[in-house]
């Protein structure tokens, strides 16, 4: 059984080998260089007036996935958050993400937020599809956008109305 409550400091070590094994299997996030515990403990503590971080859980305390919003990018107005989702590798297909955004969408609201941004890699499938099936639309794409290892890829952008 999966669980999902509110990330805090002591969950950074996990959260931070789940997002660097990511990044090491590139192909679906923008980060290309590992995270350390600090960056994740750091991005957990800033502005909770405008962010909300939460985990999953299984029964025996092991973190399978987390999710979060904060204010969003420069190009996006205040009323916008922006979203970010990451599951364990081999941990797809659980529930995790249906229960994650189960309470990031309610922690949105309560923020003050009206809807939610999802930026994502065009060649990053299941990202597409998990916010695609949270009932998120297409409304822009961002071409040729080049990560920080000079890459260059395209991203769409996906809107949630709350």
């Amino acid at each position: 059984m999966i669980t999902i409550r509110k990330a805090h400091a002591l969950d950074a070590r996990e959260m931070t080998a789940i997002l660097n094994e990511i990044i090491a299997i590139g192909g679906t996030t923008a980060y290309t260089d590992p995270v350390t515990d600090d960056y994740m403990k750091a991005r957990i503590a800033a502005a909770p007036e405008v962010s909300a971080w939460h985990v999953a859980e299984t029964e025996s305390g092991d973190i399978v996935g987390f999710q979060w919003i904060t204010r969003g990018a420069d190009y996006l107005p205040p009323e916008a958050a922006e979203i970010a989702t990451f599951a364990r590798s081999g941990q797809h297909g659980l529930g995790i993400g249906s229960k994650l955004f189960e309470a990031t969408r309610a922690a949105a609201k309560t923020l003050g937020y009206q809807w939610i941004n999802a930026n994502i890699r065009a060649d990053n499938e299941s990202g597409l599809t998990y916010y695609q099936s949270r009932g998120f639309e297409d409304y822009g794409k961002i071409e040729g956008y080049q990560m920080a290892d000079g890459r260059r890829v395209d991203k769409i952008l996906k809107r949630f109305d709350l």
